[in-house]
């Protein structure tokens, strides 16, 4: 089939056209752009002073998205971060009662070295489980993470199909890039490019679409 608006041909059963982004579906169920039939005059014309029905972007623009991270972001803290302050609390009491005795050979200076381990290797796990919370869910059937599908978003490459594991690897990774860049630039991309992605979306040849 071809696409409605760009006259690409795409395969069939393609959400978007890779092209140009247009939608397709039912719009693209034509054989050929020339196919499109407007419609007939008056027949779907507004009344006079009405209101004309204004098209929804299939894309995800950027508060959407920064509100669905905001729920990822607490979700992961309540699941990783109340652990890893513990560690780090307990590693700081007994140091600390380690330095009181003045005995760096004391059960309190050991206790603090084995926590001191424990908190490294914790952060450690904290950052696979990150990895895998955001790349497992969005290779997965829900095509998003739970903040995404709370607000109707999924992810997917850039024909509309879900995405690989490897594939929401790399998009996880590349969110690194984007944030390395100042004032958070990488990702206030996804507010003004014609796609609303974001740099990391760029990299990894992904959109984030609201579910239809």
């Amino acid at each position: 089939m071809f696409c409605t608006k760009c006259g690409v041909r795409v395969a069939d059963n393609t959400a978007f056209c890779p092209s140009c982004g247009t939608p397709l579906g039912a719009l693209a169920a034509t054989s050929a752009p020339s196919a499109a039939i407007p419609p007939a005059a008056g027949s779907h014309a507004a009344a006079p002073g009405a209101f004309a029905p204004v098209a929804v972007s299939p894309y995800a623009g950027f508060w959407l998205r920064l509100v669905a991270y905001i729920i990822d972001a607490i979700i992961l803290d309540i699941a990783i971060g109340v652990p890893l302050i513990a560690i780090l609390l307990g590693s700081g009491v007994l140091a600390g009662l380690s330095a009181a005795a003045n005995n760096q050979d004391s059960p309190q200076a050991m206790l603090a070295l084995l926590f001191s381990g424990f908190f490294l290797v914790a952060i450690l796990i904290a950052f696979v489980v990150v990895w895998l919370y955001s790349a497992y869910l969005e290779s997965s059937t829900w095509q998003a993470t739970i903040g995404k599908k709370a607000l109707g978003l999924i992810v997917t490459d850039l024909e509309g199909r879900r995405l690989s594991f490897g594939r929401a690897t790399g998009r996880f990774f590349a969110k690194m890039v984007s944030g390395f860049i100042p004032l958070a630039i990488g990702f206030i991309m996804a507010g003004f490019t014609e796609r609303k992605q974001a740099l990391h979306d760029f990299i990894a040849g992904t959109l984030v679409l609201r579910r239809s």
